[in-house]
């Protein structure tokens, strides 16, 4: 017997302000100590919340910030930093 496809249940709009708002400090240790996070993310939902978390950690940090996707990881780091390509390799 087969186990069902997971389904994933969407975020509530409080839930993705808290999820926000909660991971900003986590990503910004992690800038401020390494230069960078990286994270699976492999939903468009979650790709666009920490796309969200990177535009918070830059207002944040008060420098500016991207966040690089390959379809399955997400890396955020400074935008003064390695270019995409080195980032996700």
């Amino acid at each position: 017997m087969s186990d069902p496809a997971l389904r994933r249940t969407p975020l509530s709009a409080d839930e993705r302000a808290r999820a926000e708002a909660n991971f900003v400090p986590l990503v910004t240790g992690h800038l401020r100590e390494s230069g960078r996070f990286r994270i699976t993310a492999d939903s468009a939902e979650t790709m666009e919340l920490w796309q969200a978390v990177a535009r918070r950690a830059g207002e944040t940090l008060r420098r500016p910030v991207v966040s690089y996707a390959n379809g399955r990881d997400i890396v955020i780091t400074f935008a003064d930093a390695a270019p995409a390509a080195e980032v996700l390799g």
